[in-house]
């Protein structure tokens, strides 16, 4: 993730050298800014959408107000504090966050956490190999960002509609999948709340396959496509979920961890739990 001090993006006007420095003054504050690289580079946003084409978005650092946001108890049981949050840091008023992509939205809250609470992260994180628990401090200061390539996927191509079309490897049919936006996030965890609340069976794979599954040999009937998701194939499964990681444009971050207790050492991707956004709760 590339962020750029607003400075160099702010054309403010250069000072002669013979002028009197300015006091800073609390009336003319200005909240600094920050410039994110997409994974997207927006080139997965379709022609009109200001994002289209787009290798950065500019966000404003967190201040009092998007603590407020955070903190806000309505909008935790609610489950829209994100979404708030994102809106409020995004300086561009046409820019709907529940329509940008899911990597896109996780380089915007990086950097936003970055920009609040800095480019440390105290956490609490199992171990994988003995179970303890350690008190962790990841830096999340150099995400790796993943821009999607179809160099060498041989099984999958895009469509002029902007989807992509995978060969099963075991049907052999050619499923149409449409990369995932915040909204169909936002609604995969309400679904999953719910069954959890009714004590319903987990069903977080076929529900996004269901989401993203746009047609299959050209058949687009939901109806259709449901009852294929359900009995496809698990090696077909599998075969479709590992070329959606390839084709989706992300942003992950790794840091090392050693164990306290067994000193196991790998590195691992760096969790995103409640503390992500409330450290002091």
């Amino acid at each position: 993730m590339t962020i750029k001090n607003d400075l160099e993006h702010s054309g403010a006007r250069e000072m002669h050298q013979d002028s009197p420095p300015q006091k800073n003054s609390i009336l003319n504050f200005v909240s600094p800014t920050d410039f994110v690289e997409l994974p997207s580079k927006g080139l997965f946003y379709k022609e009109g959408h200001p994002l289209h084409n787009k290798e950065v978005i500019e966000i404003k650092f967190m201040t009092a107000k998007e603590e407020d946001i955070l903190t806000n108890e309505a909008l935790l049981r609610k489950g829209l504090a994100i979404e708030r949050f994102m809106e409020s840091v995004i300086l561009n008023p046409n820019i709907k966050s529940h329509e940008l992509l899911i990597g896109d939205r996780n380089a915007i809250l990086i950097a936003a956490r970055i920009s609040g609470y800095g480019e440390k992260y105290e956490t609490k994180m199992a171990c994988p190999a003995c179970g303890t628990q350690n008190d962790i401090v990841f830096d999340i200061s150099k995400p790796e960002i993943f821009h999607p390539s179809m160099e060498g996927l041989k099984a999958i191509r895009k469509n002029d509609r902007g989807n992509y079309i995978f060969k099963l490897p075991v049907c052999n049919f050619d499923v149409e999948c449409r990369l995932l936006t915040g909204k169909d996030e936002n609604r995969l965890t309400e679904m999953a709340k719910t069954k959890k609340k009714h004590r319903l069976e987990s069903s977080s794979v076929t529900d996004q396959f269901k989401m993203m599954i746009v047609s299959i040999d050209e058949v687009s009937d939901k109806g259709t496509l449901n009852r294929f998701i359900e009995v496809m194939p698990a090696a077909d499964a599998r075969a479709l979920r590992n070329a959606y990681k390839r084709i989706i444009p992300n942003i992950k971050l790794k840091d090392d961890f050693s164990c306290i207790s067994c000193d196991h050492e790998q590195e691992l991707e760096v969790p995103f739990g409640a503390d992500f956004f409330w450290p002091d709760r």
